[in-house]
């Protein structure tokens, strides 16, 4: 079952992030020192057995020791229509895997990531599309509550 406290992650190694929506996951991964998240990408879903070995591949090439998987909660603090599908999905990681998963309220990730992407396109020449934006915005979200979880462990108790 996955976790909810993330003193009970592993002290070392990186964490992967996942921003799981219907159609995509965005990625993101952190340093090996644990300190800054970056995105890695966005996965088009497909099956599980084709998604899990895709995951595999990446948490073994980064030496991966644990997982986020971001929670989708209301601004009330409860649950969405999504919310079952990304514990299911934390439960696939943990199970496939094998490594821990924390489950991490992922509230405003989104609006922050779109908002991030946005300003980083102004003032140059070219104009973000919403297609651009939105082939990025579900790593960059991962990013944002992966490195919320990364300050909170390097200032232990600062949950």
């Amino acid at each position: 079952m996955p976790i909810s406290n993330p003193e009970q992650l592993p002290t070392t190694g990186k964490i992967i992030a996942f921003d799981v929506g219907s159609k995509t996951v965005g990625l993101a991964l952190s340093d090996k020192s644990r300190t800054i998240a970056s995105p890695l990408k966005t996965l088009k879903r497909e099956k599980w057995t084709k998604d899990k070995e895709i995951i595999r591949q990446i948490i073994e090439k980064e030496l991966v020791t644990c997982a986020v998987v971001g929670l989708p909660l209301n601004m009330m603090g409860e649950e969405t229509p999504q919310t079952k599908s990304c514990i299911s999905f934390a439960m696939n990681v943990e199970e496939a895997m094998g490594i821990p998963v924390l489950l991490w309220d992922e509230r405003l990730s989104t609006v922050s990531a779109t908002n991030a992407l946005f300003e980083q396109r102004q003032g140059r020449q070219t104009r973000a599309s919403k297609k651009d934006i939105k082939a990025q915005v579900d790593s960059v979200a991962a990013a944002i509550f992966l490195q919320a979880v990364l300050e909170g462990l390097r200032f232990r108790g600062g949950f």
